[in-house]
């Protein structure tokens, strides 16, 4: 995830565009005013020219822009001030967590594991866990704070997602039970498996392979099945028709 404060800005800006605003310039105006839409007075300024075309809205305020700008990136930028021990964060996360993901992010029923799955991978059924296949302890961070518990998001504290963060290091086996995680040290938690993970290069990598005219019927000659779906035993009993986009 990368942070652009021009972003963060603008979607604040468009909320309140969208949200407040004096009424449009009224052109049959010649003393520089705008009509009242409650009053038909002509007592609001009218906007400047270069803003006549929009004429609606406010500059977004620091906290409507803080409140959107709450991304946390691979090095720490956008961490709030705060910290959170292990052992806190097992309590927090038996309380809103463990309902869905288990006691000890086992998972429950087929709501997502966070834990364990450590080399796992290359295996026919991998474990994508914070621990086997996430790249940086940001991410879990980020969408603690976000999106987590689900249905009550950002009701948790920093110090909160702090702790829970803590406790699912730890029960990924990333830092010890009496490990306290803050602003200052989050950047020093590597996950096993970020060097796995790379920029996308496809401009590069894969331009010999694009086609100034791509197929667009017939394209994928006749369709096998070749595995199945585990568990869920979704994929359709026989062959599929021959392939085509039309």
């Amino acid at each position: 995830m990368w942070k652009s404060a021009e972003m963060v800005l603008a979607a604040a800006a468009f909320a309140g565009i969208l949200a407040t605003g004096p009424a449009l310039a009224d052109p049959t105006l010649k003393s520089g005013k705008t009509q009242s839409a409650e009053s038909g007075a002509a007592n609001i300024p009218a906007p400047a020219a270069s803003a006549r075309a929009i004429a609606l809205g406010r500059p977004a305020l620091p906290e409507e822009i803080a409140a959107w700008n709450i991304d946390v990136r691979a090095d720490g930028e956008g961490l709030p001030e705060g910290k959170g021990s292990v052992k806190d964060g097992e309590e927090l996360f038996l309380q809103n967590c463990a309902t869905c993901h288990g006691e000890f992010g086992e998972g429950a029923g087929r709501w997502p594991v966070l834990a364990g799955g450590r080399g796992s991978l290359k295996s026919e059924r991998p474990e994508k866990t914070i621990g086997s296949f996430w790249p940086y302890a940001s991410t879990a961070f980020d969408y603690v704070h976000r999106a987590m518990p689900f249905g009550s998001n950002l009701t948790l504290t920093a110090d909160q997602t702090y702790a829970i963060v803590a406790y699912l290091l730890n029960l990924n086996d990333l830092v010890p039970e009496n490990y306290v995680l803050s602003k200052e040290n989050f950047p020093k938690v590597d996950l096993p498996n970020e060097a796995n993970f790379f920029d996308d290069d496809r401009e590069t990598a894969e331009k010999a392979f694009w086609k100034k005219n791509p197929c667009m019927k017939d394209c994928s000659g006749e369709v096998h099945v070749t595995a199945r779906a585990q568990i869920l035993n979704v994929t359709p009993d026989g062959d599929a028709p021959k392939g085509s986009l039309e």
